[in-house]
């Protein structure tokens, strides 16, 4: 008997966490480098086909959670109030983000993200990724409109302010002071003079 869609959805959203807990658990362990896919595969009792079924590389094993993140970000703008203005609500959602990847049970993955060129490399091209996202949630925000160079740029202002509000000894003050420059660059790029990302009246 087939099984419903809700169920299938659930085994396989558990076939995933169960993998990429798996991963994290070996490559804390052992390093990242000792690891290998199939030792993952092995260890979670999956074949390696079912493993690159949910993650396309290794690398994405470690960040597991990339999708969601991106989908936070976006819906920060799509989802946010009626005239709510646009920098305080992505403020909210990073701040969110960064207390969430400062937790003392997140130490020890950033440690190893750090020591792993190619770990790092791959949260390089992640954040660009979620930039051009992001990106493009502002771009569709139809009051007021502005350009997609604009867009894009306060896209990466706020994505680097993740970056930088989570490597800071007080995540706190790197948030207040960063942040207010992003509110500075937003209102510059204001093509009617509403400064502040909502309807003017």
């Amino acid at each position: 008997m087939t099984e419903p869609p809700g169920r299938r959805e659930r085994k396989k959203a558990a076939t995933r966490q169960k993998i990429a807990d798996t991963a994290l658990r070996l490559f804390l362990e052992r390093g990242y480098d000792a690891v290998g896919i199939r030792d993952v595969a092995a260890e979670a009792d999956v074949a390696v086909t079912t493993l690159f079924s949910h993650f396309a590389s290794k690398e994405a094993l470690v960040f597991e959670q990339d999708q969601d993140f991106e989908q936070r970000l976006t819906q920060a703008v799509t989802g946010r109030a009626p005239h709510e203005p646009l920098i305080p609500a992505l403020r909210r959602e990073i701040h969110a983000l960064v207390r969430h990847c400062t937790a003392d049970s997140a130490a020890p993955i950033w440690r190893m993200i750090d020591a792993s060129p190619a770990l790092r490399q791959y949260e390089e091209s992640m954040r660009l990724r979620h930039a051009e996202s992001l990106a493009t949630a502002i771009a569709a925000d139809p009051d007021p409109s502005r350009t997609p160079t604009a867009c894009r740029a306060i896209a990466r202002f706020v994505i680097d302010a993740y970056s930088l509000a989570r490597e800071a000894p007080d995540p706190d003050a790197a948030m207040d002071e960063i942040f207010p420059m992003i509110e500075a660059a937003w209102e510059v790029t204001c093509p009617s003079g509403n400064s502040n990302g909502t309807a003017g009246p």
